[in-house]
Order: structure tokens, then C-alpha cells, then sequence
């Protein structure tokens, strides 16, 4: 870092301010990896996620459609091992219940809970050409590009990418061409600031940015129409006659909602407690874009945390109350700015900065569980939803951010949903959706009710009976002790029945209109919701990003860094040759390894050892076991680790149990090395 600063302060001593110059080094410095020491390079890795059949375009044979996507052997292993992992991480050590809800959802339920009318993003239209752009997505290319422009004009541009051969691999840049032009430094800022606010615009004020800005259709000129709202859910039929209307799900929350008085009477009525799902949803994006981190089809795993509205402390917040994480609260971005906080979880509750230690015990139970599963902690920040960002159903948000070469991308949100959920479920179905406890101590409540004389009642109003009731019921106690009042004075009441109007009640209707005392000795309340939701794609793919480098003595040897417990292939067992006398020993090698539950495969190939174990770097397999002529002797192994590609030798038994431990966690390889010593009478990575 600090070279990295010396350079660009000679290059450039009255162009960049100090804290430009740390902001610029440290997006530098995020590109190199600490291993080999090399530049990131995306094609790279991207060829190599191709080759390797990570994942690929689905109906790649008919051409594909833009966000949506298969993944082969080794993508669907590591989805696997995350899922697994975040199972054991938040479901068993949390004492999560997990469900499975359906993905198809009736009109009704999503209309209920706000999706149908709120759930978009903003879209504007060239009309000459009927080309589509996400209108906040345009304004953040179309700006940082005219920002880069600027660098280029003042002689600080920085390195141009590669071009990639595959142009369908390649992220679909509206902006194709950069253009030197030097800006004013008060255009500088207002750019920086507009795009540190970028998350914080509706659709007025983004169309109000295009306007400003003169921001057109990069590659026409052509100009566009203001921004309109673009719902994201797919829209479908359930059954054949089509009546009734449906969607896939946009998320996993809501058939947890709806399942909340099982959930809760299964939890033997303890609060709190949580729900857990892992399972596809769906967005219709307008423009897909990044590959795995834009998409159209993409697995979740949501947890909706039920709490006390006025009990939000966690019983465990002091077990990670020390962690120290990075924070950009909304107040910072609502300057313009983008400046980092960094301190304990406990101090940003103590603060205020963080609303309650529940929140807080989330969020760095969020961040424990990323950099368990390899993501480096220096490239994650927890990013505060400004006001008109925030979910229509949140009070407050916040998303854990992982730094990519596609710059800052949210991978995990973590909502206080307060009661808005179940609230607005209840009250369209009829269902009281509440946590009832019984108080220690009882209390005396004064009402005032409306008793009706249900033989006469019925007979009057007919079909409105009902809905006269109810409105009479949800009266405050002002207002039915005036209507005690009324009845008094006048002899009948009036209420504002809604689809009815003004409707008289005589009051030979009415047996009482009074306020009466009642023993209060339980509780009822709607509970608060604390969700995290994990998009597992987007996690998957800067895992990648955060755990590939190259060796420095071939930079096109590519290895990603797995921890082993992500890993889709534990081992690689080697043959030394295919000398037949290795077949049964390597036979019964990966019988005991999958008896020990460790993932193994075979390369008995003709190539060099070390390019059969290259092959496997780049596949991210930790361990490889060699079979050689020392092996037929005494039945003693060789144990390569992936990164050092050192080794140490020992019978099956000891490295069995070696790499059990090294998979779970419980050793460190440099211990390994200590306690067994290097060996090196092979060199397998010539």
C-alpha cells in the first residue's frame, strides 16, 4: 500500500488530495492478491471458471438468455458446501426451524405485502432504437466513465482490461468509449457525490440527474424517456383456467410470514425465536448484467429473526460484541462521502449507529460466517440503507458489500422489518398473527364496548350486518363513549360504515354502550422481524474473485485459494505412474477417504504430476495425495498442500486424519508441517 501511494503521489503531487490518493490505492491494492503478488485479471479468471465448467450461460445451444445460468461439477459443489456450511453457521448454532415454501404465489399474498405495487426498479427507453436501461445503473456508468475520462486528460489513467474473445462473457458496458476530457474539480465532486448517493434516488430525481447531465444513449446519442417503474416479478397462471393470477416469488420471506402461528405454536410459544429457508427466487431484472451477479434465477437463504418489540437485546450479543467491522452509515453517504468507520459491533450499538444488539448480533454473526467460508475481511464493509433506497416494509438496513473488480456489490441484507409483515397479513386475512404470554403480574384495563342486540341486529341490516359490527367494534374509546353520549341525547347513533356510508343504528339496537373493567393477565403483541438475506450466487462468485491468484513463477497458472471446508473436491489422488501396481493401493485409498466423508477423484492420466495437480489448483482442491514405488514398499503417503504445494509423508491413517482436521478447521498446515516436517524427495509442481 504504501508503494502503491509513493507512485501515484509522484505521478500526479497537486491532481489527487491525500485522502484521494488512499481511496485510489486502496481500489489498487484490492486488485492484488497477496499470495503471488500479481495484478487481478478478470478474463482470467473468467476463462478459467469456463473451462473448468464452473458455471455457464444456460441454453447456450440456442443462443441463451441474458441472467440465467447452470452451473457444472464444481459451482454446484461449492453452492453445496456453502449451503451446508450456512445450515451448521445460523440453523444448529442459532436453533433455527427451517422451511420449505412453495415458489409459486398467489397474486393476493404479494399484493397484501406490497410487492406488486413496490417491488421495481426504474427503468428509461431510447425510442428510436427500443433499447432498455435500469435508469440508476446508466447514470453511475455514463458518470464514472466521464470520471475515468477526467484521469486519462490529467495523465492518471488507469490500466485499460484485457479484451475478452468471448464478448457474451464479457460485462455488457453501455458505455463503450472513454473520452479524455478534463473536468473542473467542482464537476469532480459533484460526480463523486451524486455517486456515493447513487442507491438514494427515485425515479424523478434520477431522470432529473439525466437531464442535468446530458446523460443520452451511449451508443446512439439518441435521447431517452423518463424514468417509469419496471415491476421485477415474473407474472404467471395457476391452473388451466387461468383465473387465477400468480407469481414466482421474489424472495423466500413471505411463505415464512404466513406459516408464523405453526412456527410459533411448534416453538412451544417461546420468543423469540427464528425461522430459516434456503430456495430459489426470481426477478425479472431489466437489464442482466456481471454474470452470477445480476441474474433473473438466483438461491437464497433468508432467516426471519421474531422478537419482542420491546425486548430487542440478543442473549448472545456479548459472545461477538469485539468484533471490529467496517461501516458506511446513511449519514456518510447522504453528504456525498463514502468514508469507512471501522470499530467493535459493541461500540456501533453503544453509539446508536446500530439500532439494537439483536441487529448488531446479526450482522456480526454475518460477517463471522463470510470469512469462515474464505471471503477476505478486508474487501467487506456493511453498508447502511439511505431513506429512499430503504425496502417499503424496513425501518432500517443494512448490506453487507463485498469488493469485486465490478466494484462494491451487496450480498447480504440484513432488515429490521419491525411488525409490517405480519401486520398487513392479518389484517387482509382475518388471522391474528400475535405472540400471547402470560404477564406476572395482572392488571385491571378499562374499555369502553359497543354491546349489540344480535335478534334485532341481524334483521335490520341484513348482508351489512357484519361490517356495521366491526366498524362499531374498531372504534377508539373517545369515540365510542361519544356515541354513549349520542345514543343518550338523541336516541340512536351514527357511524361512516366504509362501502356504505353514514348508517343510523335506533337504539332499540344497542343493549349498552359502556365502559367496563377487565383483568388483563396476558400480553398480546405483534413481533418485530430482524431478517438477514443471502444471495448465495453473488457470495459464490466474489469467493471466487477473493480466492484466485496466480504463482508467481507462471502467472498462467491460475489457483483458487478454497478454504478446504468450501472446497468441491477435498483431494486429488495421484498415481505416481500408471504402473499397475498403484491401482489397488489407490483403489483402496479413496474407499477409506469416503468412508472419512472426505471428496476425492483420481488422475491417473500420462501428464506430469505437477501439471495433474495444476489442473486440480485451478479447481481449488487443497490436498493431493501421491502413490508412489515408497508407497508399494512401506504404505507410507505423500500429503501436497494446495497453496505451498509442500508436502510431508506419513502412513494413510495419520494423513486421513490430518486432513479431517484441516477440513473441519481444528489444524493450520503450518502446524502440520511442524509436527511431520517437509518432505521433499519429490518435486511434483516442476
Amino acid at each position: 500500500m504504501p508503494v502503491i501511494q509513493t507512485v501515484i503521489r509522484r505521478l500526479s503531487p497537486r491532481i489527487f488530495t491525500g485522502n484521494q490518493i488512499r481511496t485510489f490505492s486502496r481500489s489498487l491494492s484490492a486488485m492484488v492478491h497477496p499470495e503471488s503478488g500479481s495484478p487481478f485479471d478478470r478474463n482470467q479468471l473468467e476463462e478459467l471458471l469456463r473451462k473448468r465448467f464452473f458455471y455457464a450461460p444456460a441454453f447456450q445451444l440456442y443462443n441463451g438468455v441474458a441472467g440465467l445460468y447452470d452451473y457444472g461439477p464444481p459451482g454446484c459443489a461449492i453452492e453445496a458446501n456453502i449451503t451446508d456450511l450456512w445450515r451448521k453457521h445460523f440453523v444448529l448454532e442459532d436453533d433455527m426451524l427451517e422451511v420449505s415454501t412453495t415458489m409459486l404465489t398467489p397474486e393476493n399474498v404479494l399484493k397484501t405485502s406490497g410487492h406488486v405495487d413496490k417491488f421495481a426498479d426504474w427503468m428509461c427507453k431510447d425510442p428510436k432504437t427500443g433499447e432498455i436501461f435500469r435508469a440508476d445503473h446508466l447514470v453511475e456508468e455514463v458518470l464514472e466513465a466521464r470520471l475515468k475520462g477526467d484521469k486519462e486528460a490529467r495523465g492518471v489513467a488507469e490500466e485499460a482490461p484485457k479484451e475478452e474473445d468471448d464478448k457474451k462473457a464479457k460485462r455488457k458496458k453501455k458505455v463503450k468509449e472513454i473520452k479524455a476530457v478534463k473536468l473542473e474539480d467542482a464537476v469532480v465532486q459533484e460526480y463523486e457525490e451524486v455517486l456515493a448517493k447513487i442507491d438514494n434516488y427515485d425515479g424523478p430525481q434520477l431522470g432529473e440527474l439525466i437531464a442535468k447531465y446530458k446523460i443520452r444513449n451511449p451508443a446512439t446519442d439518441g435521447e431517452l424517456t423518463p424514468p417509469i417503474a419496471f415491476n421485477l416479478m415474473f407474472e404467471t397462471a395457476i391452473g388451466p383456467s387461468g383465473a387465477l393470477k400468480g407469481y414466482l416469488r421474489p424472495e423466500t420471506a413471505q411463505g415464512q410470514f404466513l406459516n408464523f402461528n405453526k412456527l410459533l405454536e411448534y416453538n412451544n410459544a417461546k420468543m423469540p425465536f427464528a425461522s430459516a429457508s434456503i430456495g430459489k427466487s426470481f426477478r425479472n431484472e431489466i437489464s442482466p448484467r456481471a454474470g452470477l451477479l445480476r441474474v433473473r434465477e438466483f438461491l437464497m437463504a433468508e432467516i426471519e429473526h421474531y422478537v419482542d418489540p420491546l425486548k430487542k437485546d440478543h442473549s448472545r450479543f456479548n459472545e461477538v460484541k469485539d468484533i471490529k467491522m467496517k461501516f458506511l452509515p446513511k449519514d456518510v453517504q447522504s453528504a456525498g462521502k463514502t468514508d469507512i468507520t471501522e470499530i467493535t459491533i459493541g461500540e456501533a450499538v453503544e453509539k446508536g449507529m446500530v439500532d439494537n444488539t439483536t441487529l448488531g448480533y446479526f450482522l456480526a454473526r454475518i460477517y463471522l460466517f463470510l470469512t469462515k467460508i474464505g471471503i477476505d475481511p478486508t474487501r467487506m464493509r456493511f453498508r447502511q440503507h439511505m431513506d429512499n433506497e430503504m425496502a417499503h416494509y424496513a425501518c432500517d438496513c443494512w448490506d453487507a458489500e463485498l469488493q469485486t473488480s465490478y466494484g462494491w456489490i451487496e450480498c447480504v441484507g440484513c432488515a429490521d422489518r419491525s411488525a409490517y409483515d405480519l401486520t398487513v397479513h392479518s389484517k387482509a386475512t382475518g388471522e391474528k398473527l400475535v405472540v400471547r404470554e402470560a404477564l406476572d403480574e395482572p392488571y385491571i384495563q378499562k374499555d369502553w364496548i359497543v354491546e349489540t342486540n344480535k335478534k334485532k341486529f341481524g334483521p335490520k341490516f341484513k348482508r351489512d350486518a357484519k361490517a356495521v359490527e366491526d366498524t362499531l367494534e374498531k372504534l377508539s374509546n373517545e369515540e365510542k363513549q361519544a356515541l354513549g353520549e349520542q345514543l343518550e341525547k338523541e336516541g340512536k347513533i351514527t357511524v361512516t360504515v366504509e362501502g356504505l356510508g353514514q348508517v343510523e343504528v335506533e337504539k332499540d339496537l344497542i343493549l349498552a354502550i359502556e365502559e367496563r373493567s377487565t383483568k388483563i393477565s396476558t400480553r398480546e403483541y405483534t413481533p418485530n422481524v430482524i431478517e438477514p438475506s443471502f444471495g448465495i450466487g453473488r457470495i459464490l462468485y466474489s469467493l471466487v474473485e477473493h480466492s484466485f491468484w496466480t504463482r508467481p513463477q507462471d502467472i498462467q497458472r491460475g489457483v483458487l485459494s478454497f478454504p478446504p471446508i468450501i472446497a468441491p473436491t477435498k483431494c486429488l489422488l495421484v498415481p505416481l505412474s500408471g504402473n499397475e501396481v498403484f491401482k489397488p493401493i489407490v483403489k483402496e485409498l479413496g474407499y477409506k477417504l469416503r468412508k472419512a466423508g472426505i471428496s476425492n477423484k483420481v488422475d491417473d492420466s500420462s501428464a506430469a504430476i505437477g501439471r495433474r495437480y495444476a489442473r486440480n489448483d485451478e479447481l481449488g482442491t487443497p490436498f493431493g495425495i501421491t502413490v508412489d514405488f515408497q508407497t508399494v514398499k512401506d504404505g507410507s503417503i505423500t500429503l501436497r498442500e494446495r497453496d505451498s504445494t509442500k508436502q510431508i509423508r506419513a502412513s494413510p491413517e495419520e494423513i486421513i486424519e490430518v486432513m479431517e482436521q484441516l477440513i473441519e478447521g481444528d489444524a493450520k498446515w503450518e502446524d502440520v508441517l511442524a509436527k511431520y516436517g517437509e518432505f521433499t524427495g519429490q518435486q511434483l509442481d516442476d
